[in-house]
């Protein structure tokens, strides 16, 4: 198998041990160390500790890292739950110096690991068939009680980050009710974890003690490596007896584990207690009360449970989950934000593909260095960095970084399906207007609030506002003169290209140009640009990424979006520029406020005077007379349309 250009770190970080090691090729994994916990103050230092040891050959090379931990995981703050580490991702990130840095639950890691396990890295306890492409369960006992499964997805799986482990205790026969009611002395809520795990054995061992009249105040308290050492040499009934009670509740644990996720493709049990039992768990009572379930007892029989004794298990679920992340930044499937660098490469200047080489081979460093040390990876200049961010439609640095962090973290999957010529009109419908969905929705989470808010204060401080757009998109701009006139903005629309010469010719300072484009590249476009900016104007270009017209525009909305081209018709593209139209009207409406309403009273107030001195319609006796009655007028305020004729403000209001 090929090994990997640098060699990448996993971690295993439990309560009691951390566990390292080097991956070198996929699933080859060298260096492997144990360090306990309690001999390092926090997580750097127990890595820093792992990485001095490494051979020299090793040294500064390690770019990519995933740390799978006993703890739930949700967002960039880790702190564990059966220890006192604590640390956040991305600053952990940046100290070690890694490109990537993943951190997951433990047992969403294991999970992960299950599909990818020898048969001779697993050993089946009783009965049952796996069902394939089943769910898959998995529990195991540690330092704490991790609950996890795999449901399966498409050609792979999706693990399950749970805690289940602290759903509640529920005793099958009078010793476990005694557990229970010792345990309540001390524990308000009594979990499984509080029994199925290190400290767990410990408990069961006091309460079976007293159960039994054994004063164990006279001996110094057996630790769970003591008790599971004399329960297995059989030196010690009370020790013996603390881990069938261990193995029973377990049974019930993973019985409750079977039937809630329907688990058809077996239960699993990983942690570091029960495959250190062997043969002794073999023997206990844990099949016989996984399938002691009443009425389900069959349903329960025919689940396979496997104890796992792969060695590395977790590292091979870590490395999995680590190896999606880096092949999802390699083709830029983790940001839409690189997706468009990539795809606007061939047009960019020599300098600026300098900069989008460096931002796709480390976008995690591009997302954090500081704009001079950008500039030195990328051999330009720091004005050179700030235009390539603009030509994205970004403000400059901070608003491209992020962009550039939404994008490296979102989950949220966008996709395009293919219409074919087999499809029904049912499926073509449901495609077309899937493929609109998740077009909108990427437009969506890469909406600019900053630019907007700017776009926004510029039409609704302009003098006068002009749209511009040809072909299928001078149908855009003609909508959008009708939205902006009912909001009382004086405008107009231009969509034959020699009017639109003629009228950026007259354009003056307070004007905002607005030019609807997708290409970006329609000459007479760009010439309007250049003419309007010469006399003043202000340009607002809603256009793709990385275009002569973005970087023409005083300001440019983008909207990316790549257009099936033999349609030969901007279909979706075309919805998205409506959309940012839209947004650009009621923001425009919203800024207004009362002034927008009051300018729309005016213009329906119009129309009623048209209508009151309108001629006789054929059929009627006579005109109806004024009211002697005015209309109530509001207070003195602009005519927004009083350049209009009686007949524009008739249309307008139909």
């Amino acid at each position: 198998m090929p090994s990997y250009k640098n060699p990448r770190l996993l971690a295993d970080i439990g309560g009691t041990y951390a566990r390292f090691a080097l991956e070198v090729a996929a699933g080859e994994v060298e260096h492997v160390a144990s360090l306990r916990c309690a001999e390092h103050a926090d997580f750097h230092a127990a890595v820093s500790s792992y990485l001095a040891t490494l051979p020299e050959h090793h040294s500064g090379r390690i770019e990519h890292a995933a740390v799978a931990i006993a703890n739930p995981v949700a967002g960039d703050a880790v702190r564990m739950t059966n220890y006192h580490w604590e640390f956040s991702i991305e600053q952990m990130r940046q100290r070690l110096g890694l490109e990537q840095l993943v951190v997951v639950n433990d047992f969403t890691a294991l999970a992960m690991a299950l599909p990818r396990l020898a048969a001779n890295q697993r050993r089946q306890i009783g009965g049952g068939q796996i069902r394939a492409r089943s769910v898959v369960g998995l529990i195991g006992a540690g330092s704490g009680l991790g609950v996890s499964g795999l449901i399966p997805a498409d050609d792979g799986w999706v693990a399950l980050g749970t805690e289940g482990g602290h759903t509640s205790f529920s005793p099958r026969d009078e010793r476990e009710v005694a557990i229970l009611q010792f345990a309540w002395k001390r524990f308000p809520h009594v979990s499984f974890e509080r029994l199925l795990s290190g400290p767990g054995l410990e408990l069961i061992h006091a309460a079976l003690a007293q159960r039994m009249g054994i004063d164990l105040a006279k001996d110094k308290p057996l630790s769970a490596p003591d008790i599971t050492r004399r329960g297995l040499a059989g030196t010690d009934d009370l020790c013996v007896e603390t881990l069938d009670a261990f193995c029973a509740i377990l049974g019930t644990a993973a019985a409750n584990l079977a039937v809630t996720q329907g688990a058809f493709g077996g239960i699993y049990i990983g942690g570091g207690i029960v495959p250190r039992l062997g043969a002794y768990f073999d023997r206990s009572m844990f099949r016989e009360r996984f399938e002691d379930k009443g009425r389900f007892s069959d349903y329960c029989k025919g689940i396979p449970t496997f104890v796992i004794t792969a060695e590395n298990a977790t590292f091979l679920g870590v490395s999995a989950i680590l190896s999606q992340q880096v092949r999802g930044l390699e083709s830029s499937q983790g940001s839409a934000l690189l997706g468009q660098i990539q795809r606007a490469r061939a047009s960019l200047s020599p300098a600026e593909k300098r900069v989008a080489d460096y931002v796709l081979s480390h976008p995690r460093s591009a997302m954090n260095d500081p704009i001079a040390q950008i500039a030195l990876a990328a051999d330009v200049s720091q004005p050179t960095v700030i235009r390539f961010c603009r030509t994205l439609g970004c403000e400059g640095l901070s608003d491209f970084k992020l962009r550039m962090a939404s994008g490296l973290t979102g989950t949220v999957p966008l996709t395009h399906t293919q219409v074919t010529g087999d499809d029904s009109m049912l499926e073509l419908g449901v495609k077309v207007l899937g493929n609109t969905a998740s077009a909108i929705l990427q437009v969506r989470d890469h909406l600019n609030r900053e630019t907007i808010d700017r776009a926004i204060d510029m039409l609704n401080a302009a003098t006068r506002v002009e749209f511009y757009g040809t072909g299928q998109y001078g149908v855009l701009a003609q909508d959008a003169q009708f939205k902006f006139l009912r909001l009382g903005v004086p405008c107009t629309a231009y969509t034959d290209a020699r009017l639109q010469q003629l009228a950026s010719n007259v354009v003056e300072a307070g004007v905002v140009v607005v030019i609807i484009s997708s290409s970006g590249r329609v000459g007479d476009l760009i010439t309007v640009a250049d003419l309007a900016r010469a006399r003043g104007a202000k340009v607002l270009a809603i256009t793709a990424s990385h275009t002569p017209l973005a970087r023409k525009a005083d300001m440019a909305l983008i909207v990316d979006h790549t257009e099936d081209v033999a349609t030969q018709l901007p279909m979706i593209g075309r919805i998205l520029y409506l959309l940012m139209i839209d947004i650009l009207a009621v923001g425009v409406a919203m800024r207004r406020g009362a002034k927008a309403q009051l300018a729309l009273s005016n213009e329906a107030m119009l129309a009623l005077d048209d209508a009151a001195v309108a001629q006789p319609v054929a059929g009627t006796q006579t005109a109806p007379k004024p009211s002697s009655t005015p209309l109530p007028t509001p207070s003195p305020a602009p005519a927004p349309f009083a350049h209009l004729t009686t007949h524009s403000r008739r249309v307008l209001t139909a």
